[in-house]
C-alpha cells in the first residue's frame, strides 16, 4: 500500500484514451490511494462522469462551483497531495504552459502550481501533434516549472498514453518523500548467458525479478537508477548485457562516467565460462566441454562505491557472505537456489549491525533490503 493515506486529483481530459482512467482509478485505489476525479467538459464527451465516480467513489468534478473546488484540493491547504492528469491533450498542455485556466482541468492546474504541489501530466495524443514544435516547446516550460512529464508509448502512429503501472510508479517516486534523491544506484540483475557453440548457451535459471524489484524500489524512493541486464524495463537507464564479460565492461563504463553511491550485485552472475566452439556441436554423443573460471565483478565495486550489496547462493553462502563483510561489503543477502524464478523468496540479511532472516514477496524484500541500507548506512 504505497500510496497510503494519499489523495490524488486525477485530471481527465479530452483524449479518447480517457477510457483508460476507470482501470487507472483502480491500480491507485489498490496501491491504497483516495482517488478524487476531475473532468475537463471534452473529457465528458468520451466517458461519462459517473464512471470515475464508480470507480473512485468520490463525486467527479465537472465544473467549478461556489464550493471553490480547485482551492479546496490544490489550494494553500488544499486535500490533494498529487494533482495527476492522464491522459493530458495537447490543447491541456499548452493552456497550463500558457497560464489559461478556463477548464476545470486547467484551473486546477494553475492552483496547484501556485501552491508548488506535486503535479504530472501524461499526454495522450496523435504522433503528429505530439511533435508538433510548440507543443514540445510547451512541455518544456512545464518541466522547468517543476512539473513532471511521463511521456507516452509511441505506436501505430499515436502517442499513447503511458502504461498504468509506469504511471503508478511516477506517483509513488512523487510521493514517497525521496530518501535516496541525489543517489545513483547501479544494479546488475538476471542471467548472463555464455555461449558453449553457435546455437547453445551455459546459464542459470535466475529470471531477474529480485533485480527489477530492486530497481523498481530504488525509483520509488527518489534514486537516480542505472540497471544492467538482459531485460528492459520501463524505468531509469537500461543497459543490455548478454555475458559476465559484457556486464563487467557495462560496470567499468557506468563507474567513469558517473559516481555511484550504491552498487547492488542481485545478478546470478556466471562463475564459469566454456569455451565456445564454432559452428553447432552435433547431437547424438557425449560432449566434454571445459569451463574457465570468471572474474568476480563485485571486486570491481568494492574500491569504488561507498555502499555495496551482494547476493550470494549455495549451501556456503552464509560463509561467503562473512568473508564478503570482512572484504568492505556492506551488506550480504544469503539465499538458495529455490529462490531463483520464483515470485518470492528466502533471504539471510546479513550486515555489521546484525544477520535476521527477511522473507515474502520479491517487491517486499527489496522494500525491506532499502529500509536497511537508508537507516543503517547512509
Amino acid at each position: 500500500m504505497t500510496l497510503y493515506g494519499k489523495t490524488i486529483l486525477l485530471g481527465v481530459t479530452g483524449s479518447i484514451a480517457a477510457v483508460e482512467t476507470v482501470r487507472l482509478i483502480h491500480a491507485l485505489k489498490r496501491k491504497g490511494a483516495q482517488v478524487k476525479p476531475v473532468m475537463s467538459q471534452a473529457a465528458c464527451s468520451i466517458i461519462h462522469p459517473d464512471a470515475l465516480t464508480y470507480a473512485s467513489g468520490q463525486d467527479t468534478i465537472t465544473r467549478i462551483t461556489g464550493h471553490v473546488e480547485h482551492v479546496t484540493y490544490c489550494g494553500d491547504d488544499g486535500l490533494a497531495d498529487l494533482f495527476l492528469i492522464a491522459p493530458c491533450t495537447a490543447n491541456t498542455i499548452s493552456k497550463i504552459a500558457c497560464g489559461i485556466d478556463d477548464t476545470t482541468v486547467t484551473t486546477c492546474a494553475t492552483t496547484a502550481l501556485g501552491r508548488k504541489m506535486p503535479i504530472i501530466i501524461v499526454p495522450a495524443m496523435h504522433h503528429a501533434m505530439f511533435r508538433h514544435d510548440i507543443v514540445i516547446k510547451n512541455l518544456d516550460l512545464l518541466t522547468q516549472s517543476g512539473i513532471t512529464i511521463v511521456g507516452p508509448r509511441i505506436e501505430e502512429g499515436k502517442a499513447k498514453i503511458a502504461d498504468i503501472n509506469e504511471i503508478i510508479l511516477w506517483c509513488e517516486r512523487l510521493l514517497s518523500g525521496g530518501p535516496l534523491s541525489g543517489k545513483h544506484i547501479l544494479i546488475t540483475s538476471g542471467r548472463c548467458e555464455e555461449p558453449v557453440d553457435d546455437v547453445r548457451v551455459l546459464t542459470t535459471r535466475s529470471s531477474g525479478r529480485m533485480g527489477q524489484e530492486l530497481a523498481y524500489e530504488a525509483f520509488r524512493l527518489g534514486a537516480d537508477v542505472t540497471i544492467i541486464h538482459r531485460d528492459e524495463i520501463n524505468i531509469g537507464t537500461n543497459i543490455r548485457i548478454t555475458t559476465a564479460t559484457s556486464m563487467g565492461e557495462a560496470i567499468q563504463k557506468v563507474m567513469k562516467e558517473k559516481r555511484i553511491d550504491i552498487y547492488i550485485s542481485a545478478a546470478a552472475i556466471s562463475d564459469f565460462a566454456p569455451e565456445c566452439l564454432q559452428g553447432k556441436i552435433p547431437s547424438g554423443k557425449s560432449v566434454n566441454l571445459t569451463l574457465h573460471p570468471l572474474p568476480k565483478l563485485i571486486d570491481l565495486a568494492i574500491q569504488n562505491v561507498p555502499i555495496t550489496v551482494a547476493f550470494k547462493l549455495g549451501t556456503n553462502a552464509h560463509k561467503e557472505g562473512k568473508r564478503l563483510l570482512q572484504n568492505k561489503v556492506s551488506m550480504v543477502l544469503a539465499n538458495t537456489p529455490d529462490n531463483l524464478g520464483s515470485e518470492e523468496g528466502r533471504y539471510t540479511i546479513m550486515d555489521s549491525f546484525e544477520t535476521h532472516e527477511i522473507s515474502g514477496k520479491k517487491q517486499d524484500i527489496a522494500k525491506k533490503i532499502f529500509e536497511r541500507i537508508i537507516t543503517r548506512h547512509l
